[in-house]
């Protein structure tokens, strides 16, 4: 049977995708969480987006970086179709962010993301703890603007 995470006492990681259950952020929009790091707030998730599924408006507290596997995702600052790398700054705000075809990708964030209500009001904020605690089914999570 093979183990869907693996980690060693040094801190190497191996998360097999194929082996893991997809977590649904609403909106037609699933993470796999494959690392979370509570003494340096890191975040690792590989995100898969149905048709038509968006992020409500948010603003990176920490850095975020992503590589888009499959599809497109197009937001404020342009189309990244597949096999494009992206970094998000420090305090980065995107308005708009969904797709039009099926779309995957791994994306990796320092810190939290702040989520809004259409009213401009904070709605959550993603960090580590607010995804470990969905992963663990204690809590649920939806970055969808519906």
């Amino acid at each position: 049977m093979t183990v869907a995470i693996t980690t060693t006492p040094a801190g190497d990681i191996l998360a097999n995708t194929h082996e893991m259950e997809w977590l649904d952020v609403g909106g037609g929009s699933y993470f796999k969480v494959l690392r979370l790091c509570e003494k340096t707030g890191q975040w690792t998730l590989y995100v898969r987006m149905e048709p038509g599924a968006s992020f409500q408006p948010h603003r990176h507290e920490g850095w975020g970086q992503f590589f888009i596997m499959k599809g497109e995702l197009i937001y404020d600052v342009g189309s990244a179709p597949a096999g494009t790398y992206g970094f998000e700054p420090i305090f980065a705000v995107h308005h708009d962010a969904k797709c039009e075809v099926e779309t995957e990708m791994l994306f990796m964030g320092e810190g939290a993301v702040t989520y809004f209500t259409p009213e401009g009001e904070i709605d959550f904020v993603l960090n580590v703890q607010t995804l470990k605690a969905a992963a663990e089914g204690t809590a649920a999570l939806d970055v969808s603007p519906g």
